[in-house]
C-alpha cells in the first residue's frame, strides 16, 4: 500500500528528526527509516496507509496535552522549590528570594586595571572616553562623524 504525505505530516516528521539527530550517538539511515516509519503508524490510528487531517489533528492534540502536562510538572516542581514554609502558598519574600543575584562581570580593580592606561591607579576622563570613543570610530565606517542604524548593526555582528 502506498504512502501518502500531506505537508502537515512532513513537517511533523520533520520535527520529530530534529529530535533523532540531536542525540548524542550516531544515527543510521535505516533506524532514522524505522523511527519515520513508527511515528506514521503511530499518526495512522486507522492503519488506511495515509494520514488524515482528523489524524494530524489527534497527534497535535495528543502532543500539546503532553507538552502541557511537562509544562504543569516543571512549574509544580519550581513553586515547591520556591515554598520555602511548605505552607502551599508563595509569599513576596519566598517569591523575590528566588530571584537571581546580579553582579558585575569584572570587579572594579579590573575595570581600573582595564582603563587605566598610564597605570596611575585612577582613571581620567581622556583613559574613560578612548575605549568608547574607539569603538564609536570604529562602528562609523564611513568616517563622517555619524553612526547610522545600520552602522551600528554591522558593529553588533563582530
Amino acid at each position: 500500500m502506498m504512502r501518502v504525505l500531506t505537508f502537515a505530516t512532513a513537517a511533523s516528521f520533520v520535527v520529530m528528526g530534529s529530535a533523532v539527530f540531536a542525540q548524542a550517538k550516531p544515527v543510521t539511515r535505516s533506524d532514522y527509516v524505522n523511527s519515520l516509519n513508527a511515528r506514521f503508524s503511530s499518526m495512522d490510528t486507522n492503519h488506511d496507509g495515509v494520514v488524515t487531517s482528523a489524524e494530524l489533528g489527534a497527534e497535535q492534540q495528543k502532543e500539546m496535552q503532553q507538552a502541557k502536562a511537562n509544562l504543569n510538572q516543571q512549574l509544580t516542581a519550581k513553586f515547591r522549590q520556591l515554598d520555602t514554609n511548605k505552607d502551599g502558598s508563595l509569599s513576596l519574600q519566598e517569591f523575590l528570594a528566588a530571584s537571581p543575584s546580579i553582579r558585575g562581570a569584572e570587579t572594579p580593580d579590573q575595570i581600573l586595571q582595564k582603563l587605566d592606561t598610564n597605570k596611575d591607579g585612577k582613571v581620567s576622563a581622556e583613559e574613560f572616553r578612548a575605549p568608547q570613543l574607539a569603538a564609536f570610530n570604529k562602528a562609523d565606517t564611513n568616517h563622517d562623524g555619524v553612526v547610522t542604524p545600520a552602522e551600528a548593526q554591522a558593529a553588533g555582528r563582530k
